[in-house]
């Protein structure tokens, strides 16, 4: 096996990651693939696009990314063939500072995400699901965007967001369509996630990830780099984030009035 070598990071980041995967309930790993090496990813892995699962996701925040600014995110998803979801997320979030009423909830989880070159954010999600149909709605204005909501991601929102802000003064930013495609391949033992996400100037990312317990991250780190090392991804590339690039896109849309 060819050796990968892990990022190299400070003795504090190691024990601020440390600290985080004590206080969380799980892990993802993420690595956004390059423009130019999706299509070399696609066949090196074996993914099958006719297996991907047609998704559309739709984020709410002003104009100016006010939401985005406070660390809160506030997204719903519309899934083929299955039920979509409603998300009301912190991030970045203190595991510890959270209230032990919401840490309790079954609804609410803490996940760290880390990202190659030794980045990593702790986020706090209150996830709920939602009609699809009830998305289309509120996109076409025939419902407001609260109705989306449980109270209890309707309170989340109220205590973190700016004083003052309602969910029905947000905008739509969004939706994207996307691709999602879960597949094991052989020789990796776990489940792989890819993601490829199609904005509306034609950009792309496409996106792979693995979830783990956050006691084993850092020996399926070292395992998911290997494997892709040896099939030639780059795992030392720029990496983009689905959710900045969208809010960003979609903020410039509306201040410009496009």
């Amino acid at each position: 096996m060819t050796e990968v070598a892990l990022p190299i990071m400070s003795s504090k980041r190691l024990g601020e990651l440390l600290t985080l995967f004590k206080e969380a309930d799980s892990v993802e790993l993420k690595l956004s693939v390059p423009d130019g090496d999706q299509r070399s990813a696609v066949a090196a892995l074996g993914m099958d696009p006719l297996e991907a699962q047609i998704r559309q996701v739709v984020f709410f925040d002003t104009p100016d990314l006010a939401l985005d600014r406070a660390g809160v995110v506030v997204r719903a998803r519309r899934v083929q063939r299955r039920p979509g979801d409603a998300v009301v997320k912190l991030r970045p979030v203190e595991p510890k500072r959270l209230s032990p009423s919401l840490r309790q909830s079954p609804d609410f989880g803490v996940e760290v995400d880390a990202m190659p070159g030794g980045s990593f954010v702790a986020s706090g999600r209150l996830k709920a699901p939602v009609d699809n149909a009830h998305v289309m709605d509120v996109l076409a204005g025939r419902r407001p965007i609260r109705k989306l909501f449980t109270k209890q991601q309707r309170d989340l929102f109220a205590a973190h967001a700016p004083e003052g802000l309602e969910l029905d003064e947000l905008s739509a930013l969004g939706p994207i369509p996307i691709m999602k495609l879960k597949f094991s391949p052989g020789e990796y033992g776990r489940r792989l996630v890819a993601e490829l996400w199609f904005y509306p100037d034609g950009g792309r990312i496409l996106e792979l990830s693995t979830k783990c317990l956050p006691g084993e991250a850092l020996n399926v780190a070292a395992e998911s780099r290997a494997f892709l090392g040896e099939r030639g991804i780059d795992l030392g590339g720029v990496q983009q984030t689905k959710t900045r690039t969208a809010l960003t896109y979609f903020s410039e849309q509306l201040s410009s009035g496009g």
